[in-house]
């Protein structure tokens, strides 16, 4: 690598890893064990990126807080549950891991900012292998969620890099407004839960529709060699 060390924060649901189907289901889950009617699956992936009390916040906007935290819970609840079912696939995207291999390569520093928990974030790593990629992990757990720039600045104060060398990848407007709010660069990707038009608008330098147009981004961006 040339240069000072650089940093690039990734999502989890939706830009590494594809969990759409266990999310939708467990938050029907959730809600009909609350006897409420459930959410349309669109409406649920829009919110996909929130913490999960502001997601669910959004989805039934007529429940008071003690309702919210219940549905949190039976949420919670039901994807411990759904995780422990043989036929439970959570798919990381085409590319990623060859993309963080390549970025691992070079000497970038990986973290993961993320509205999952932490307990949650590091089942989805565990199940993929991916625990010792990352050097930082912000979650919901751990600071504000998005868009509030908490995640990112944390990362970058844990690990000791300036937001000049500091990229976000993601696939949602939330994601891109942290990274503004933070003042980081952003790099939307085509593939998540909201539309590459939405990613620009929300601040995105560009919008990949592939993992493999990662590492060449983040080598001219930094100026970075093999």
């Amino acid at each position: 690598m040339v240069g000072e060390p650089c940093l690039v924060v990734f999502d989890c649901d939706g830009t590494l890893v594809d969990a759409q189907a266990g999310i939708i289901q467990a938050i029907h889950e959730a809600f009909a064990a609350a006897g409420l009617p459930a959410p349309g699956a669109e409406a649920i992936r829009r919110g996909v990126g929130l913490s999960l009390e502001v997601a669910i916040r959004r989805l039934a906007p007529e429940a008071g807080p003690d309702l919210v935290l219940r549905l949190a819970d039976l949420y919670r609840e039901a994807f411990v549950a759904l995780r422990q079912r043989p036929e439970y696939t959570e798919p990381l995207y085409p590319g990623a891991r060859e993309a963080l291999d390549q970025l691992n390569a070079w000497g970038v520093v990986l973290g993961v900012a993320t509205g999952k928990g932490r307990r949650g974030l590091g089942l989805s790593l565990e199940r993929h292998g991916l625990v010792d990629r990352f050097t930082v992990l912000q979650t919901a757990d751990d600071a504000a969620g998005k868009p509030a720039p908490d995640m990112l600045i944390n990362a970058m104060a844990e690990t000791g890099i300036g937001r000049e060398r500091t990229l976000m990848i993601g696939d949602t407007t939330f994601d891109m407004l942290m990274a503004q709010a933070a003042r980081v660069a952003a790099v939307g990707v085509s593939w998540g839960y909201h539309a590459p038009g939405e990613l620009i608008a929300a601040g995105a330098a560009r919008v990949l529709d592939r993992f493999a147009d990662l590492p060449p981004h983040v080598a001219a961006l930094f100026a970075l060699e093999g």
